[in-house]
């Protein structure tokens, strides 16, 4: 059995700190407890051997609903002046050269498009919600990433929201909030599902891992832009 190994970088020196693992409770509790109207059907072969029941109520979704109208609003601005934007070691805007990584992917095949998105994500430093924006948790738009870099479940937005402009559906991935059963701590990643396998996009992992391969992850639940899932182990 394979279970992968956690680079031990500046995106992931939380795992030495123990303070760290309070603030990222917070991802926990983002879960309302009035986001209760699941459907009936559960499936038996979900997330991570869980059960999975589903629901496109998602209303109470704030942190996630809030992200996803600045990331809309977002995306009518202009992009800042070159003097002004903040810049890649390259001397480039970050937002120029995500769009350079975009124009070149947009033809490669997706197994490398996901892979790339990944890998390119995870090059930003690992910075906590306190230090960036001064509250225990704030789910970041991909621009703000851009910006400031993130935590967990900044990466797996900035990593949705790639994909999604390199044309894959918002069916094709879920946001996942779990538990690290390594670290007890909570998490997040992307799962994407692609040619019938399901993919983990994890800054803890500088590959993209099969699903199955993953074994230190009990999820909680996991949400897109068209509904949310509850899982139960």
């Amino acid at each position: 059995m394979f279970a992968p190994r956690l680079k031990k970088t500046a995106r992931t020196g939380f795992t030495n700190n123990l303070g760290i693992a309070a603030l990222c409770l917070c991802l926990i509790f983002i879960l309302p407890l009035n986001a209760v109207a699941l459907s009936k059907k559960t499936d038996k072969s979900g997330l991570f051997g869980s059960h999975e029941t589903m629901s496109r109520q998602l209303i109470a979704f704030k942190k996630w609903n809030g992200m996803l109208a600045r990331h809309r609003a977002n995306l009518k601005k202009k992009p800042e002046a070159k003097e002004t934007c903040r810049k890649t070691p390259a001397q480039k805007c970050y937002r120029t050269d995500w769009e350079d990584l975009l124009s070149f992917l947009k033809d490669k095949p997706a197994d490398r498009q996901i892979a790339e998105i990944n890998s390119y994500m995870n090059k930003a430093p690992y910075i906590t919600d306190i230090i960036n924006w001064g509250v225990p948790d704030y789910w970041e738009t991909l621009h703000q990433f851009f910006k400031k870099d993130g935590d967990c479940e900044d990466y797996a937005i900035a990593k949705y929201m790639s994909l999604k402009r390199l044309g894959f559906e918002a069916d094709q991935m879920r946001i996942v909030v779990v538990q690290d059963t390594n670290l007890d701590v909570p998490h997040a990643v992307l799962v994407v599902f692609f040619k019938g396998a399901r993919l983990v996009l994890d800054n803890q992992i500088p590959y993209v891992a099969k699903e199955k391969a993953v074994l230190h992850y009990r999820p909680f639940y996991s949400i897109n832009e068209k509904a949310w899932w509850l899982h139960r182990m």
